[in-house]
């Protein structure tokens, strides 16, 4: 009977999951079993989306708020610690902008927060910034970035960390941009860096573009300041 089962379930598309736990049910009437058989399966497809979420992002390593201390962050006016664990920002398309010193968490905090925005079944694109323009110059230079644009854009988060860590060419400022000015108000997009807005131009070089693409960002935009020194430096070994 589980073999019969399974098979109709291959026929409707539904999991193994099924016809692999038909005979664990508890029920005291066929409508109880099949509610609670169904209600599995929904449940057993969300954690599945969730993991092919969680695999698709890019993530360097998975990190949460487990244990995450905020004392050091000062938000702004209408952002609560909340709303970052249960990313409230992607559904309003907004953008988190993390501001502080190299080692104070930035990092941390934005993949904990494209985390949690996957759990909540959103699609979210982790890249170090480099990395992105790196591969977006490819794609152009493959004459393939119309398709890797379409693939990017599938997502509701967008992660860009290490923000003008590495300066960057005239074409890959410009692509970059492209980016910013395709996800305004559209996407959420998560910025960690630890250079102030005046000091852009010094990576993009175009004060105009920069001007522009600073202009996109902040509009619904919050800052997050990380006020305190490196966690690395403050727990090396090397201090002992």
């Amino acid at each position: 009977m589980k073999q019969q089962i399974a098979e109709v379930c291959k026929k409707l598309r539904l999991s193994k999951n099924i016809s692999e736990n038909c005979d664990q049910i508890q029920a005291e009437s066929h409508e109880e079993y099949l509610f609670k058989i169904l209600q599995q399966e929904v449940i057993y497809r969300e954690t599945v989306r969730k993991g092919r979420l969680l695999k698709q992002a890019g993530f360097n390593t998975i990190k949460t708020f487990d244990g995450y201390i905020f004392d050091e962050i000062r938000l702004p006016p209408g952002l609560e610690i909340d709303d970052l664990k249960q990313a409230t920002f992607v559904e309003q398309k907004k953008n988190l902008i993390l501001y502080g010193n190299v080692g104070t968490g930035k990092s941390h905090l934005a993949v904990a927060t494209g985390v949690a925005a996957c759990n909540k079944g959103k699609a979210v694109r982790f890249f170090r910034t480099a990395a992105l323009v790196n591969q977006l110059s490819e794609a152009q230079k493959k004459g393939e970035l119309n398709r890797f644009l379409k693939k990017l854009y599938t997502a509701d988060m967008i992660i860009c960390d290490e923000w003008g860590y590495v300066p960057l060419d005239k074409d890959g400022s410009k692509l970059l941009f492209q980016i910013i000015s395709d996800c305004y108000e559209r996407k959420s997009v998560v910025i960690t860096t630890n250079l102030e807005f005046s000091r852009w131009v010094n990576i993009f070089y175009d004060e105009q573009m920069t001007a522009a693409m600073i202009d996109r960002l902040v509009h619904h935009s919050y800052l997050l300041l990380f006020e305190g020194k490196s966690y690395r430096i403050k727990n090396s070994l090397m201090k002992s």
